[in-house]
């Protein structure tokens, strides 16, 4: 059974921010964020080197969604309409209503709000009109500001996995956190 019953992801807006589908049009601002080494320093892969896989991506997020199994969104600024990251549920489990979150932002755009803010919005989406039990993240323990925003939105610290990623030449460890509904929905009536 489909979990989203359209022909592409819904748009989620906040208040500076679009939450949106990928267009082949994105393709020139999704490799400029993929190729960025600063921006890819603590991501599972090395950054982008050709324009075409940032059209592989969107490609590969419109598969993803006819299978019920990633929805990615691009993230977009409402006062000039510029790309300027993406937000995922990925590892989609609809029978245990599982998902996990990643996210990515321009580092120009690092340190204003923005991708907190789109977060906030895609968390929401899951645990409000999804209904997702679990929300998972997989993040680079060398990554101080992305753990920082996954602790501030109430994700709890479950684990350290050992040498999980091979990225280029480098091994990887993974810190792995977790945000249950219950714990989202009380957090957001506090809040």
């Amino acid at each position: 059974m489909r979990i989203i019953k359209s022909e592409s992801l819904p748009t989620l807006t906040s208040s500076r921010l679009v939450l949106r589908w990928l267009e082949d049009t994105d393709a020139a601002d999704l490799f400029a964020i993929f190729s960025n080494q600063q921006a890819m320093r603590f991501w599972s892969s090395l950054p982008w080197t050709d324009m075409a896989e940032a059209l592989d991506l969107i490609n590969s997020v419109r598969r993803h969604f006819a299978a019920d199994s990633l929805y990615q969104w691009g993230v977009v600024r409402r006062e000039d309409g510029a790309l300027i990251g993406t937000c995922t549920l990925a590892h989609i489990d609809a029978q245990n209503r599982r998902a996990e979150i990643g996210f990515m932002l321009r580092p120009d755009c690092w340190g204003q709000g923005y991708m907190s803010e789109a977060l906030s919005t895609l968390l929401r989406f899951a645990f409000e009109e999804l209904a997702m039990h679990r929300i998972e993240a997989d993040v680079d323990p060398r990554n101080g500001p992305s753990i920082r925003l996954l602790e501030r939105l109430g994700f709890q610290r479950e684990g350290l996995l050992r040498e999980r990623w091979l990225v280029g030449q480098e091994v990887n460890d993974t810190v792995f956190y977790g945000l249950l509904q219950r714990e989202w929905l009380a957090r957001d009536r506090h809040a």
